[in-house]
């Protein structure tokens, strides 16, 4: 039996290749939700998770000073050089690529992808079409305790969080209700969503976000 988040992977895999196959040279410069990285780069990032021409990654681990986060930053840029079409294409081919990634295996992998799926997608003012089901895996494991990367642990700890558009909610305390979209861009840092969440566990919740 096929596992559902290796499914639910591989269909955000196709999804982003669409999108960035739909998109504009002047929307893919469009700086993205994530750091100083253009859609481009978002894109660029999603790909070298896949596949990263050979020698790449230890010129980055060098380039980088063997910090990962800044080699991840380099490659990102440097596959993001490629052509729409080829990033497209490697994220197709790659769809259901079986490489699990230690500690936050197939959920990170899924959240990344419809994380950084919307990190190129906002500022584009497009809707998200994500899968309620798929928000569900990446929710529960943004809150789980075991997502370093992705959020901190004291970041949901004594809150309450309720999704309006799906059966879920977890924790005790000040709640934060709002579209499944959005608690996971909020979970994972994005202040850009806090004013599309209500209840008094907002404000908690944008000061452990800034």
């Amino acid at each position: 039996m096929t596992d559902p988040v290796r499914t639910a992977i591989a269909g955000e895999r196709r999804r982003v290749a669409d999108l960035v196959e739909s998109l504009t040279p002047a929307q893919l410069d469009t700086p993205s939700l994530c750091g100083d990285w253009t859609v481009r780069q978002v894109a660029g990032h999603l790909v070298a998770a896949v596949e990263t021409p050979p020698g790449a990654t230890l010129r980055a681990m060098l380039r980088s000073g063997f910090r990962l986060h800044r080699a991840n930053s380099l490659l990102a840029v440097a596959v993001a050089g490629q052509t729409p079409a080829a990033l497209a294409g490697t994220l197709r081919r790659k769809a259901f690529d079986d490489f699990r990634p230690p500690i936050v295996g197939y959920p990170g992998q899924l959240t990344d992808l419809q994380v950084h799926g919307q990190d190129m997608r906002r500022p584009l003012g497009l809707p998200h079409g994500l899968v309620l089901d798929h928000l569900r895996m990446s929710l529960d494991f943004l809150t789980g305790g075991r997502a370093p990367g992705f959020t901190p642990r004291r970041r949901p700890a004594g809150m309450r969080f309720e999704a309006t558009d799906l059966d879920w909610a977890y924790g005790e305390g000040a709640l934060v209700s709002g579209p499944a979209e959005a608690l996971m861009m909020a979970l994972t840092g994005r202040a850009v969503v806090l004013g599309e969440l209500d209840g008094p566990g907002v404000r908690v919740l944008a000061g452990r976000i800034t």
